[in-house]
């Protein structure tokens, strides 16, 4: 079976990810697109050469015979109206970060999805997909480390255009991080603070950079990140999980290494897209796979709407410098 496949959002991840399942991955094809800029979606085809019908909107494309499943990689803003109404029309449907802006938004959707009977969406939180970060689950699921007590981890950019303010840090950069931990560790978060380290000179004068994340999870662990969004030296993604009996720390991407002109010396990545590559094949196969069978799986509704809830409470750290208390609704039954 190919699964038919309408996007709703062809920007740069949009188009990215129609690349993949279109020159990648199988099983697969991009059949509908559109974009609130219809010039861009129709470029995008030409560029790929797709066989794929421009719609004028996504509600539109989404209600149409001929798509089985949809991409949401539009303006956040617009996750919430389309993932609604893919459940509504009962197809599966990938939906990029943020499931939706609130978490009252995230909270529509989870009503919606229960109301389905049956879990319709799978929510784009690719590092859970990358190989550093599931050998490092094995590892805390194994119990190789024993009982964890920390992690500290650093997300950095080498620089954000002009429209990035402070609260994006959170939002935009940290989710990925409020997502995997919770992963990991099986674990939910109880408590956010935000610091403010000396501010690079490299920041424009709308963004506090970088930040430092201390988060404490109900079993006790305690977590520091520091978000550097501005570091100019490349993109740069750490994370160490401190056990009991040891350290686990995630591999550095694989890069040629030369001994030249009295250095040793290897390149640093400059963008996500090469950073987590393969991540995001694995991924998008699986939402194919699942939506071909029927099975939707991955991060879920829920998932989203646990790294929203903490988001929003991160930001409102950074705005009262103190601690504040992340209180988590009972998960249902529905998501276990």
């Amino acid at each position: 079976m190919t699964v038919r496949i309408g996007v709703i959002g062809t920007g740069m991840i949009g188009e990215e990810h129609s690349r993949r399942i279109t020159q990648q991955l199988t099983g697969g094809e991009i059949v509908a697109v559109t974009d609130v800029n219809l010039d861009q979606a129709r470029a995008v085809v030409d560029r790929l050469g797709l066989e794929a019908r421009v719609f004028d909107d996504g509600q539109s494309l989404i209600q149409s015979d001929d798509v089985d499943a949809v991409l949401v990689t539009s303006w956040g803003p617009t996750h919430e109206e389309y993932v609604l109404a893919t459940i509504a029309a009962g197809k599966p449907v990938f939906c990029e970060k943020p499931l939706a802006t609130t978490a009252e938004g995230c909270r529509h959707i989870i009503d919606a999805e229960i109301k389905a009977g049956r879990r319709h969406v799978q929510v784009g939180f690719m590092r859970r997909y990358d190989s550093g970060y599931r050998m490092m689950k094995e590892a805390i699921d194994s119990d190789r480390l024993g009982e964890t007590l920390m992690i500290h981890a650093a997300h950095r950019n080498p620089e954000v255009p002009e429209r990035y303010i402070t609260p994006m840090a959170i939002h935009d950069t940290l989710i990925h991080e409020l997502d995997t931990f919770r992963w990991l560790l099986d674990d939910d978060y109880k408590s956010a603070q935000v610091l403010f380290p000396r501010k690079t000179r490299h920041a424009h004068s709308k963004v506090e950079d970088p930040q430092i994340v201390l988060l404490e999870t109900v079993k006790g662990v305690r977590i520091d990140v520091e978000v550097f969004v501005n570091c100019r030296y490349g993109y740069d993604i750490q994370c160490d999980v401190v056990g009991e009996d040891g350290i686990a720390r995630l591999p550095e991407p694989q890069s040629l290494q030369f001994r030249q002109a009295g250095q040793r010396s290897n390149e640093i990545l400059q963008d996500w897209k090469k950073r987590f590559s393969e991540a995001f094949d694995v991924e998008l196969q699986s939402f194919i796979d699942g939506a071909a069978a029927g099975e939707i799986g991955g991060p879920s509704s829920w998932d989203g709407y646990a790294a929203a809830i903490a988001g929003d409470v991160c930001v409102k750290a950074q705005e009262s410098g103190g601690i504040e208390v992340i209180e988590m609704p009972e998960r249902p039954a529905f998501y276990t």
